[in-house]
């Protein structure tokens, strides 16, 4: 019978033996992801990275994981510009299709003029907001 440890302060060792495994199950299970790192960074005058989008290409897909405008930007349809930026390289790629999640009302917005439609909620995520699952055609 296994032994289980709840932790909250996993070693960087022993989540990679998770991801490792899963990663090696699913190669297996439907083929490689091409798992490849996709940013597009905001620098200021001095090269300052002070804000930009962070995701990965896998599977034919783009996925953000991050895309933070700082205040003094938002509002200017810069989100817009990094998104499409980002679709651009994901299409380079080969993706087919983009996800991205969020549970701000303004990011919200700025994703559906985008493009982006709703394929899920998570009401109350965080409480009082509702996360939103979207999706966009590439």
């Amino acid at each position: 019978m296994p032994e289980f440890e709840l932790t909250a302060s996993p070693s960087a060792g022993e989540l990679a033996a998770i991801t490792d495994a899963l990663s090696a199950f699913n190669n297996s299970d439907v083929g490689p992801s091409d798992r490849q790192p996709l940013a597009v960074l905001i620098r200021d005058t001095a090269g300052k990275v002070t804000g930009g989008l962070s995701g990965f290409t896998a599977w034919g897909w783009l996925f953000t994981q991050v895309l933070y405008i700082p205040d003094t930007l938002r509002g200017t349809g810069i989100a817009g510009k990094i998104l499409a930026m980002a679709e651009d390289e994901a299409k380079a790629r080969g993706c087919r299709g983009a996800w991205i999640d969020t549970f701000n009302p303004q990011a919200l917005r700025a994703y559906l003029r985008q493009g982006y439609e709703i394929f899920g909620e998570l009401e109350d995520l965080p409480e009082g907001r509702t996360r939103s699952f979207l999706r966009k055609n590439l």
